[in-house]
């Protein structure tokens, strides 16, 4: 029978997934299309590997179990799976068409609803993934200023200018990636130092989990104004999450260019470009950047009712609230059961869980806690990706399921075996190297 939510559940019954996984495997490379969704980032042969149905904060997997999820499609869903207003805006745009030969009267309205809560979004362009964004926003800053190089910091996507400087560059131009580099969060030193004449952009994720310490985006702005540089916020966590004017708004501090999808359209695919006009409008004529699904209205018909819940319902003050709660709860749980290798981080919106443990490695903790949270209904990776639809008693629930679950964590850090423990293959890394990949612009002597 499959798994309701209780605290004395035993593990899943995974078959039905397992059949699925079997059906992938050699026809799917790596079984998915979203590497965060897929079998290597949960415990392999315990949790379940497909989802069929969600309905607010909770969701049910191919073998019927049932879960409260704290991935929530891995950001994109602030309001909650089955959200009624934005599914009814949809059907209703559904009955009227998806995709048309023209434009649609609707890119024209979200445009000005997105211009009229985004600091400094005097124009705004839609596309459909993140990455498309960001790369189009370091073309755009290229483009303006003439110059190369591009400084990041964080996660921006697939492209090659990206990617060049993970693990994961196979493919990549050596020539391409000499002209990325990195800097760590909160160590302006770091960014400084890789300052040259040829830096087109710096872009970053304005928030990763940690506050920014010592004015360090207002200070990375000073730097860009004094250099002749881009500066690029990849609000793809934040937007709509962090403050329904994102991050520009939340910190006071104006990007040039601002990249926004995940929770801007409740789970359908959007994802916008917004910035300053006289970078902007190089898409006119200079800066060639269309795709044929852009302006498709079902994801602008979302994002106009997702938008419009945000402002009208207090989204954002409602995230920080529950997501504040869930991580000091579970914390005061940590320090009440002894253990300082666990700790929860992060804006209420989006917590994490990092582990420090000077003798077992991280990832083995990791799996075992995801197993034994999956055991008991919570579908977890990791995150704590908190929406709209997640209520006190889900709240409540998830933190009887870690005190359960953490006393078997305890247990088996004791014991030095947590492989005694695990019934399945541990979780593995998204890159082989992740941080302190700090590279610097080649100087010219």
């Amino acid at each position: 029978m499959a798994n309701k939510l209780s605290l004395n559940n035993d593990y899943p019954v995974i078959d039905e997934s397992l059949k699925l996984l079997n059906r992938a495997e050699g026809l799917i490379p790596s079984y998915t299309q979203t590497l965060a969704k897929g079998p290597s980032q949960y415990v392999r042969g315990v949790c379940p590997v497909y989802l069929v149905k969600g309905k607010g904060s909770h969701v049910w997997d191919a073998d019927g179990n049932e879960y409260i999820d704290y991935g929530m499609g891995i950001g994109p869903l602030v309001l909650g799976y089955c959200f009624s207003e934005v599914d009814e805006a949809v059907r209703k745009q559904l009955d009227e068409g998806i995709t048309f030969s023209l434009m649609h009267p609707l890119e024209v309205e979200v445009s000005g609803m997105i211009r009229d809560n985004i600091p400094n979004a005097e124009c705004v362009r839609f596309s459909k993934t993140g990455a498309d964004v960001t790369s189009a926003a370091v073309r755009l800053a290229r483009a303006y200023t003439g110059k190369n190089k591009i400084l990041c910091c964080g996660y921006h996507g697939w492209h090659d200018w990206y990617i060049s400087v993970t693990t994961r560059n196979k493919g990549v131009p050596l020539n391409v990636a000499d002209l990325t580099y990195t800097f760590q969060y909160n160590d302006i030193d770091s960014l400084k130092n890789s300052l040259d004449d040829d830096v087109a952009c710096i872009i970053l994720e304005p928030v990763t989990f940690y506050e920014p310490e010592y004015n360090f985006l207002h200070t990375i702005r000073e730097i860009c104004d004094k250099n002749n540089i881009v500066l690029i916020f990849d609000e793809m966590w934040t937007g709509f999450r962090i403050n329904p004017g994102g991050a520009q708004k939340y910190f006071g501090v104006n990007a040039d260019l601002a990249c926004f999808s995940k929770a801007v359209a409740n789970g359908m695919p959007l994802s916008v470009l917004t910035g300053r006009k006289e970078i902007m409008q190089l898409l006119d004529e200079d800066v060639f950047f269309y795709t044929t699904f852009g302006g498709d209205a079902l994801s602008l018909a979302a994002a106009k009712a997702t938008i419009k819940c945000i402002n009208e319902k207090g989204v954002t003050d409602y995230l920080s609230t529950t997501g504040f709660e869930l991580k000091e709860g579970l914390n005061e749980l940590l320090r009440e059961l002894d253990i300082d290798y666990i700790r929860c981080e992060g804006y209420g919106f989006r917590t994490t869980l990092s582990f420090s443990h000077p003798n077992i490695d991280s990832l083995l903790i990791k799996s075992l806690l995801q197993q034994e949270l999956i055991k008991r209904g919570i579908l977890w990776n990791g995150f704590h990706n908190i929406s709209y639809s997640h209520t006190q008693s889900d709240i409540d629930y998830t933190l009887e399921a870690y005190e359960h679950s953490l006393k078997i964590i305890n247990k088996a850090v004791g014991e030095a075996d947590l492989q005694k423990y695990l019934r399945g293959e541990p979780v593995k890394p998204v890159f082989r190297k992740s941080s302190d990949f700090n590279t610097k612009p080649r100087k010219v002597v």
